[in-house]
């Protein structure tokens, strides 16, 4: 098998493991903690760039994290927030799911399209970049929201 089919692999595990996380966080009261914590989780990714093979031209990095920051407005659109008793909970939304899975698909025609094209290495480093891209401006907008939401909650008490 090659390096395409078994990252490819691994994006569908990984997008059904963020739905399932989605779903269940859903249940449960939020906090700045859990917002603000998986992109500096994610941030330790950046050390495959100390490898050669996966270092990105400047035009590479402009189009990832262009691409990025397009697909976070899709995920900032469907993250809302709501006030149930005294928490702030992340209000489940249907398109959600839609997007992520579309996103997932795209990700891999993408992936088929471009490894013909870029060499894996980079190409992995591209969709790193891609992601982190895409998470960190998604992470700052719910965080903004849900500061928002805990100032009405805590000034009404």
């Amino acid at each position: 098998m090659n390096y395409v089919v078994v990252s490819s692999i691994g994006a569908v595990f990984m997008g059904f493991f963020v739905l399932f996380v989605r779903m269940k966080a859903a249940k449960k009261p939020t906090n700045a903690k859990k917002i603000i914590l998986p992109p500096i989780f994610m941030s330790t990714g950046a050390f495959m760039y100390v490898v050669p093979e996966f270092r990105l031209t400047p035009m590479e990095i402009g189009e990832a994290i262009i691409v990025g920051m397009l697909f976070s407005i899709l995920l900032i659109k469907t993250s809302n927030f709501e006030i149930r008793g005294n928490d702030i909970y992340l209000k489940r939304s249907k398109a959600f799911i839609y997007i992520l899975v579309g996103l997932l698909i795209l990700r891999l025609i993408l992936k088929a399209i471009l490894s013909s094209t870029i060499d894996i290495g980079q190409l992995s480093g591209m969709f790193f970049l891609l992601a982190y891209s895409m998470i960190v401006p998604w992470r700052v907008a719910m965080y903004r929201s849900y500061r928002k939401l805990y100032k009405e909650l805590h000034n009404q008490n």
